[in-house]
């Protein structure tokens, strides 16, 4: 079984918002035919897809990004997983819109969702896909800029990476991280 996280805020009001696309990716996978619809568990919608014999649980935490630690971890414990098995998927300011980096372990890097996590698993040893959003103009303060949706000139921009994203998180399921590192980091 593997457990795959996106990372975003609950609610209408956060959907298209740069801190959502962790969200928007487990969605993508969510509409595929063979994926149940998303039930209320672990204080998070919960969907379950079966890939290869594999089951894949996707994830989104309503408890809002920086508390999204609790659902992960109740999640792991109920299943006693592996965190070999975890992938959580958000956004990162660091990176270039678009841009999709998988890491096998690191560390929250300021990212106040990863650093929830961190802090209910006790580790830094799951693996991530970041998906780069772009660091804020330096009139606009960090939090404005993640919770704000992005410009209609970037949608298409973040429409391919999302998809792309998908895609990267299927192999991930069955290949594994570093396949994933190889392919998607250029």
């Amino acid at each position: 079984m593997k457990l795959v996280v996106g990372l975003g805020n609950p609610g209408k009001r956060y959907d298209g918002t740069r801190h959502n696309v962790g969200f928007a990716v487990v969605d993508a996978l969510a509409s595929a035919p063979d994926v149940q619809s998303f039930q209320d568990r672990f204080d998070a919608d919960v969907a379950e897809w079966h890939d290869a014999g594999e089951k894949i649980l996707l994830m989104k935490p309503q408890t809002f990004m920086n508390l999204s630690g609790r659902s992960v971890r109740q999640a792991v414990d109920f299943y006693q997983m592996e965190l070999t098995d975890l992938l959580i998927v958000c956004d990162d300011m660091a990176l270039p819109l678009g841009k999709l980096r998988f890491r096998a372990r690191g560390t929250h890097g300021g990212h106040n969702g990863l650093r929830d996590i961190q802090q209910h698993l006790g580790t830094t040893d799951y693996a991530r896909l970041r998906i780069g959003v772009e660091a804020p103009d330096k009139e606009k303060d960090a939090v404005d800029h993640v919770l704000g949706k992005f410009k209609p000139s970037e949608r298409p921009v973040v429409a391919d990476a999302i998809s792309l994203a998908a895609q990267g998180v299927a192999m991930w399921v069955g290949q594994g991280i570093q396949k994933c590192m190889n392919q998607y980091n250029a």
